[in-house]
């Protein structure tokens, strides 16, 4: 076959192929069978070997290619890929259809769509091509994950228009394909996935597509972006020119003409949702007309024209086997209920905790009990009732404790507090429980060392405290189960990077009780350097906005201590950095906005704006939100019914303001 030839019969098979893997993969009606369409795939992929020069990045051939990734770059979204507020019930419903019907009036409709439980995902394409998919990310600056997404075949690698385009999805994995998966990774004796989403995240963060691809992923695409079509006045009609172009669009969406259709369809699918292939946790609500929906706006982090409508949590009963305790990195025992295994909201659950021993005792809770369990926000399991008819008299009462079931320590229970606590500064289970919380997310961010490998490490007595991770070699980690070559340079070039992090990450991953991500953030801006922190006098420390007399005491406490000038030093002495390396906050004099370094309250209900709202656009202006009323407060912002701050503020003789003089302000600054 010469070039010519083998050009045109190329461009026909991958037309056919592309066709065929619409019909099954989108419309869910093969017009071929499996044999005859893999003859043609075996077809095509033979021709593209023999004239690799006709390979196109849209052939059905390439949906998975390539060698692994080292890791996923960066990609900024052309506009924010916004979060939605939730409704958890009729009110919040009726109070958002009430905001709406204020600002544009009676005459507009909703859209009702499923809320698929899985991964926001972005596509892009050019003149019809798909060139490039992200992840949602922090909503700005998701991750590039191209290769994985071209794996999932319902989304087209051309489009039946050559346009150019962005267009928003949910990336999920059906029931069936998630049930196959946790079966092989039982059966590889690794841990199973706790739910359809978060193996839909997983497989899409996966560095080599092969592993994507062989999750068998699935997407629904909900939105229309960077793209003004003059034919396209509503969603319902953009949704419907997304099915035009070939991309897959669920059918299980209704055009609603008021709030009492919006409710029947939520209560229809409330009670189908068990029936459905895939995993929903919510009705989405949008407004239909564009043109409303640019009236009505977004807030910083929603638009104000959708909602979520969030399912109440799945019940279940099983029995409670047993009450297992554990011991935190701050020495607090927290009693765990073992689970006869239970499937909650689309996953296996075995334990729950059940928080400190006055809930148990309060819900009379005993070893045996048939128990009710729920998930909380469809994540967090918890046994929220005992079903004492259920009694057969050999049920066991729990009681806590004398003494640390780790290192033997006796147990206290410190004054205002309901939790019982090891005070053992070298108890084992909060060695290791420190080392975790040290290399997490929102602390070193230290990506490799997770729970499992701290576990071996400690384990092995390579790590007893935080300055040990830096002095690990390569021959100490390759030691480790599943711990391949690639692994181990990945880790160490981890653990090295994790060096150059801004003082905020070292501080809050010192695990000061207290000290959240958010304070050790405010505390890195004040100081600047950790020697200035560690000697930071209490008065000095309550100088400071959020920093209350609780968390000063306990930060003089914590680096008083002989134990941590020696870990500072040690630190230090391996090279992490010790300064504040972000932005420095306006400054009074350098902003004119009236509530930059201000501490604002916000009390009692606002009409125009929600209270995170509110929140977000004062802290965009420098201001400090602030949930309480002391001295240290500059203004409160008094809403409808506002009662024991608003009294608070009076009598320290605090500026008050109404909401209609905070949104004149806010205009008045945000032009």
């Amino acid at each position: 076959m010469d070039l010519q030839a083998a050009e045109n019969r190329i461009k026909q098979l991958q037309q056919q192929l592309n066709q065929y893997n619409y019909e099954y993969y989108v419309l869910d009606q093969p017009s071929v069978q499996d044999s005859e369409y893999d003859q043609l795939m075996k077809e095509l992929n033979d021709l593209e070997e023999q004239f690799p020069q006709l390979k196109t990045s849209d052939s059905p051939t390439q949906r998975v290619g390539g060698v692994a990734l080292d890791s996923f770059a960066k990609v900024q979204h052309q506009s924010p890929m916004l979060s939605l507020a939730n409704a958890f019930n009729e009110s919040d419903l009726r109070d958002f259809d009430r905001k709406i019907r204020q600002a544009v009036g009676d005459d507009f409709s909703y859209v009702c769509e499923l809320k698929i439980d899985g991964l926001a995902v972005s596509l892009h394409y050019e003149d019809g091509l798909f060139v490039q998919g992200a992840t949602r990310g922090d909503g700005t600056i998701g991750e590039d994950i191209t290769a994985n997404l071209k794996t999932i075949r319902s989304i087209p690698l051309r489009l039946k228009e050559n346009i150019s385009l962005e267009v928003r999805g949910e990336a999920y994995m059906p029931k069936r394909s998630f049930e196959a998966l946790n079966q092989k990774k039982e059966e590889n004796g690794e841990e199973p996935f706790a739910n359809p989403r978060n193996a839909a995240a997983g497989s899409l963060r996966q560095l080599d597509p092969r592993i994507a691809a062989s999750r068998n992923l699935d997407i629904f695409l909900y939105a229309l972006a960077g793209i003004r079509e003059s034919s396209i006045n509503s969603h319902s009609d953009g949704l419907s020119y997304l099915e035009t172009l070939g991309l897959k669009v669920n059918q299980e969406r209704r055009k609603c003409a008021n709030i009492e259709e919006v409710l029947l369809f939520i209560e229809n699918w409330t009670e189908k949702r068990p029936s459905l292939p895939y995993e929903i946790d919510g009705i989405v609500i949008k407004v239909d007309s564009l043109e409303q929906q640019e009236r009505l706006g977004t807030t910083a982090k929603s638009p104000r024209w959708a909602i979520a409508y969030k399912f109440p949590a799945e019940e279940v009963v099983t029995t409670l086997k047993d009450i297992e305790l554990s011991v935190g990195r701050t020495g607090v025992v927290t009693p765990t209920a073992i689970l006869e295994p239970v499937r909650v909201a689309g996953s296996t659950v075995q334990r729950a905790s059940l928080h400190n021993e006055d809930l148990i005792r309060e819900r009379d809770i005993r070893i045996g009990d048939q128990v009710v369990v729920i998930k909380a926000g469809d994540i967090i399991p918890e046994v929220i009732k005992v079903l004492t008819e259920k009694r057969n008299g050999e049920e066991k009462e729990f009681s806590m404790p004398k003494n640390c079931p780790t290192c033997g320590s006796e147990l206290v229970r410190l004054d205002g507090e309901v939790a019982l606590r090891c005070i053992n500064p070298k108890c084992d289970a909060q060695i290791r429980e420190g080392l975790i919380h040290f290399v997490s997310r929102d602390a070193m961010n230290i990506e490799g060392l997770g729970e499992k490998v701290v576990s071996q490490l400690f384990e092995a007595e390579f790590i007893h405290d935080v300055a040990d991770i830096y002095h690990l070699t390569y021959e100490q980690l390759i030691e480790l189960e599943r711990m391949g070559e690639k692994s181990v340079t990945n880790l160490l070039n981890a653990i090295k990077a994790s060096k150059e992090n801004s003082l905020e990450k070292l501080i809050f991953g010192l695990g000061i009780r207290h000290v959240g991500a958010k304070a050790a953030k405010t505390l890195a801006i004040y100081f600047e350097t950790m020697d200035q922190l560690a000697k930071a006098s209490r008065e000095e420390l309550t100088n400071i906005n959020e920093i209350g007399e609780k968390m000063a005491d306990s930060i003089v406490t914590f680096f008083e201590q002989d134990e941590v000038q020696e870990l500072i030093f040690e630190l230090k002495s391996v090279g992490v950095n010790m300064n504040y390396k972000g932005p420095k906050p306006l400054s009074p004099e350098e902003n004119d906005s009236i509530f930059s370094g201000k501490t604002i309250v916000l009390t009692g209900k606002l009409e125009n704006l929600t209270r995170n709202e509110a929140k977000e656009r004062i802290e965009a202006l420098g201001g400090n939100v602030s949930g309480s009323v002391s001295k240290k407060t500059h203004l409160v912002i008094a809403g409808e019914e506002a009662g024991s701050k608003l009294k608070k503020a009076n009598d320290l003789g605090i500026e008050v303001w109404s909401e209609e003089k905070l949104l004149e302000e806010l205009k008045r600054l945000e032009v």
